[in-house]
C-alpha cells in the first residue's frame, strides 16, 4: 500500500503533509529505504553545522535527529497500541518539552544516528509483524482518529520534512 490510497479520515489533517510526501512510496519498503538516506545524508553534513542554529530558539540539527528519534518512539507506541485492539485514547505530547529533557547535544553524532538506526530496525519488524487488518484499525491520539498504517506513512514524512528543514535552513 502507498498513502496515496490512505483515506483522508485515517489521520488529522495536521499530518497531511507528512501523508502526501510519501504518496509513491510503499510503507514497508520506504521505513527501510529512508532509513539508509537520512545516514547518508546526515553523514555528508559538515561537522560544524550540527550546533548551529539557524535563529534563536530553534534548534540544532542534533536536536532534530533526537526530536525525530522521540517522535517515531511515540508513533510506534501508538501503532502498536492501536494494533493490538486497545481503545484507549493516547494523549499528545510536547515536542519541545521533550527536546529540552534529551540533552541531544551532548551527545555524539554516531550515537544520535546509532540509536536512529537501531530504532527505525525495531520500527521496520514492528509494522512488518502487523496483519493487513492490523493495518488498517484505528484509535484515538491526541485526540484525532489515526490508523496504525497512517503512523507508519507519517514516520517516513515527519523523517523526510525534517530533512527538507535540514537542506533549506542548516546548509
Amino acid at each position: 500500500m502507498n498513502a496515496s490510497q490512505l483515506p483522508k479520515n485515517e489521520y488529522a489533517a495536521y499530518y497531511e503533509n507528512y501523508v502526501k510526501a510519501t504518496e509513491d512510496v510503499i510503507l514497508l519498503d520506504e521505513l527501510e529505504i529512508c532509513l539508509h538516506d537520512f545516514i547518508r545524508f546526515v553523514q555528508n553534513i559538515p561537522m560544524d553545522k550540527f550546533d548551529y542554529r539557524y535563529a534563536e530558539g530553534k534548534w540544532t540539527i542534533k536536536d532534530i535527529i533526537q526530536h525525530l528519534i522521540d517522535a517515531e518512539r511515540v508513533f510506534s507506541y501508538r501503532a502498536l497500541r492501536i494494533s493490538r485492539n486497545d481503545k484507549t485514547p493516547l494523549p499528545g505530547f510536547d515536542e519541545n518539552d521533550y527536546v529540552d529533557e534529551a540533552h541531544a547535544n551532548d551527545r555524539s553524532l554516531q550515537e544520535l544516528l546509532t540509536e536512529f538506526s537501531a530504532l527505525r530496525h525495531a520500527t521496520l519488524l514492528l509494522f512488518k509483524s502487523f496483519t493487513p487488518e492490523q493495518l488498517t484499525k484505528m484509535g484515538t491520539a491526541s485526540e484525532q482518529p489515526i490508523s496504525v498504517r497512517a503512523l507508519g506513512f507519517i514516520i517516513i514524512g515527519h523523517q523526510k520534512h525534517h530533512q527538507k528543514v535540514f537542506q533549506e535552513r542548516y546548509l
